[in-house]
C-alpha cells in the first residue's frame, strides 16, 4: 500500500489439486497488507472450511441474483458448482490502495483479463501429472467420476499457461511461496504503480533555484 496509489490486483490460477489454495494462504502470511478476496460459491463446504474465510457459501438463488445484478467481477460454473468474485468488495479494497489476491480458476482469470483491468496474473503448475493425480486422490473430497472429470480437464487448463504473466511450479511448497512473494513485491514496486507516492516524495524537495 503506497499513499493514495491504487492497489494492485494479483490473480493466481491453476488446475484443481495443484496446491493453489495452500500457496495463497502462505503468500498472505508472507506479504503484509495483501488482502485476500473471499469468493462466493455454491459448492458444499468441505471439512474445516468456514463461510467468509475460504468462501462465502451461498445457494443457487442468491448466486444467480448477484449475476443478474452485475455483482461479480468474474464468475464461472466449475464441475456443477458456481464461483464468483464480488465486484464491489474488490473495487473497495483496491481504491483504498491495498493490494488484493484473487484465488480463482482459469476461466475466471480469463474474464478478469478480458475486462482490461490492471492485474498481475500467475499460473500455478504441478511438477508433473503423476503428482497432480496423487494430490487429487489423496484429498478424497470427490467421488471417482468427479475425480476423473477433473483429471481430464487438467491438460486443457495447463495449456492456458501462456496467457498469464508468470508461471510458478509448485514442486516444493517453501520455494513456490518464495517465488510468489518475490513476484508480488516486485510488481508492487513498479514505477507506474508508485507514481503517486513518488510525487508526494518529490513535493518535499526544495524547488529549483531555492537551495537545499
Amino acid at each position: 500500500m503506497d499513499g493514495s496509489d491504487r492497489g494492485t490486483l494479483f490473480v493466481i490460477s491453476a488446475q484443481s489439486g495443484t496446491g493453489k489454495s495452500t500457496l495463497a494462504r502462505r503468500l498472505l502470511e508472507s506479504v503484509p497488507g495483501l488482502v485476500f478476496s473471499v469468493s462466493h460459491t455454491t459448492r458444499p463446504r468441505r471439512a474445516g472450511e468456514q463461510s467468509g474465510r475460504e468462501y462465502h457459501f451461498v445457494d443457487d438463488a442468491v448466486f444467480d441474483a448477484m449475476v443478474a445484478e452485475g455483482g461479480f467481477l468474474e464468475w464461472a460454473r466449475v464441475f456443477d458448482h458456481k464461483y464468483g468474485t464480488g465486484l464491489a468488495a474488490t473495487e473497495s479494497v483496491l481504491a483504498k490502495g491495498a493490494d488484493m489476491l484473487l484465488d480463482i480458476d482459469v476461466s475466471g482469470a480469463g474474464q478478469v483479463r478480458a475486462k482490461g483491468l490492471d492485474a498481475v496474473s500467475i499460473f500455478i503448475l504441478p511438477p508433473d501429472y503423476a503428482s497432480l493425480t496423487e494430490r487429487l486422490t489423496r484429498r478424497g473430497s470427490e467421488d471417482p467420476s468427479a475425480l476423473a472429470l477433473r483429471l481430464r480437464e487438467a491438460r486443457r487448463e495447463a495449456l492456458e499457461y501462456d496467457r498469464f504473466d508468470y508461471v510458478v511450479v509448485n514442486a516444493e511448497l517453501k520455494e513456490a511461496v518464495s517465488e510468489l512473494s518475490a513476484i508480488v513485491r516486485a510488481e508492487s514496486a513498479r514505477t507506474a504503480r508508485r507514481r503517486n507516492r513518488v510525487t508526494q516524495i518529490l513535493s518535499t524537495f526544495p524547488a529549483p533555484g531555492t537551495g537545499a
